[in-house]
């Protein structure tokens, strides 16, 4: 049985196999650890079978919990399902071990979703792939444990589908895990950071979530994901721009409806970052770009302001930057309130004091809803950096230097890779994309 197991079932870590003799006969036993309850196992099999004080053929026949299998074609799908398969005299038998922890995970609290799954994965690896194997019931799930950090120790699994990843890929996962030097080991953004290595990308090229749902998803379209042991988010990779910019709830709406959030999210990414330079651009070096009305309004709201247009947006830009820093900071039950108090209060007496426009405050308002429209937060932060790239180029080239450096932003994007795949992809074809990878693995 064991033998024929391991040609059905992916190599995994969390796939256990024994044979266990005693003086009445041999037995061999397989079951997947994180889907049964390691105290069942033991309580109902290897402690009777190893004790003798009752005949275990006698109690395999008689109790009715262990059920005779007649279809080696079931054994997969026994397992995934929780059960233990004992081999005995020949004969397949089944128990019902299965443990159920849904209901002692933790909820998600970082992307939230008003539909779909709530659950988040759990500082438990064993429990994490326990949401991921009842999630992704595959027999093409395979696992492997890696150890890093010289003195923390840390467990990490590196999970994915056997049959749909890229195996160039997943070499390379592995060479680079191997190549990590470092002490402590603690959270998913140090492995992320570690694996990028000494480049230092604008753009998150390794995607870190909390939602199992959404590593099942990735599992499906041939993606890796690595699981840390004291930290409740796993890696995606390789990942793509579209990942970062794609929602959970974009799988749970209909077609329109999303694609229509997802354009909303481009536009509102597209206003973080050329926004205050467009401002600084339009109200003192190229008015005439816009209506004569526009461009005498943006002036005569300036015409109390003490100091050219860039200092007036690096300004707000400061207060916003601070705000969001102290929102993340303070204690969760006056972190929203005190920094929205804290932003209309500082916006208004700023602009009644003639220290900034009120156009300047429309528009900094607009890059702040904006940013946080983007619902992955290391996208999110990256985002926020960029929109100062472009500041110097339009205090100096004005509109043009605004133009070109969004052009470059766009180059780079062109030119980066995740783990060699292109990152640059803003849309997302599914079944386009699973076909794609059962291509390359057929040839």
């Amino acid at each position: 049985m064991l033998e024929r197991l391991k040609q059905l079932l992916a190599a995994s870590i969390d796939i256990k196999m024994t044979t266990q003799t005693n003086s009445e006969l041999s037995i061999e036993v397989a079951y997947i650890a994180p889907l049964c309850d390691e105290k069942l196992v033991n309580e109902f099999i290897f402690v009777p079978f190893a004790k003798e004080i009752v005949s275990f053929r006698k109690e395999l026949h008689t109790i009715p919990q262990y059920i005779k299998v007649h279809d080696p074609a079931t054994w997969t799908e026994l397992l995934l399902s929780g059960f233990v398969l004992i081999e005995a005299d020949g004969e397949i038998y089944s128990f019902y071990a299965a443990r159920i922890i849904s209901d002692l995970s933790p909820v998600t609290t970082v992307e939230n979703a008003i539909q779909g799954p709530q659950l988040a994965l759990n500082e438990d690896v064993e429990k994490s792939l326990n949401l991921l194997r009842t999630m992704y019931p595959s027999p093409e799930f395979a696992s492997e444990e890696h150890t890093l950090g010289y003195l923390s120790k840390t467990p990490v699994v590196l999970a994915y589908d056997q049959k749909r990843v890229d195996p160039v890929v997943l070499r390379n996962v592995r060479k680079k895990l191997t190549e990590i030097e470092t002490e402590m080991i603690q959270a998913a953004g140090e492995i992320a950071r570690e694996l990028v290595g000494g480049r230092k990308h604008l753009f998150p090229t390794v995607l870190v979530t909390e939602r199992p749902d959404r590593i099942t998803r990735a599992l499906a379209q041939g993606k890796i994901t690595l699981l840390i042991k004291g930290s409740r988010f796993g890696l995606i990779l390789p990942a793509t721009f579209f990942d970062f910019m794609h929602a959970v709830e974009d799988d749970y709406e209909s077609f329109w409806m999303t694609r229509t959030l997802l354009i909303l999210r481009y536009i509102a990414v597209i206003l973080t970052v050329v926004l205050p330079a467009i401002y600084i651009a339009l109200a003192s070096y190229n008015p005439e770009l816009v209506r004569v009305q526009l461009a005498f309004s943006v002036n005569g709201s300036r015409a109390a302001v003490p100091y050219p247009s860039f200092i007036e947006v690096m300004l707000m830009l400061f207060m916003i930057e601070a705000l969001v820093e102290a929102s993340t900071r303070l204690p969760r039950y006056i972190g929203s309130t005190a920094t929205t108090v804290g932003g209309l209060i500082l916006g208004q007496a700023a602009q009644q004091a003639g220290l900034v426009s009120s156009i300047m405050i429309i528009v900094t308002s607009v890059v702040a809803i904006s940013n946080f429209v983007v619902p992955i937060n290391p996208l999110m932060t990256s985002v926020r950096f960029l929109k100062y790239t472009l500041i110097p180029l339009a205090v100096f080239f004005g509109i043009s230097g605004v133009t070109v450096g969004f052009f470059a932003i766009l180059v780079y994007m062109c030119n980066l890779r995740s783990f060699g795949k292109p990152y640059l992809r803003i849309f997302g074809d599914l079944q386009k994309q699973q076909g794609d990878i059962g291509q390359v693995n057929s040839k």
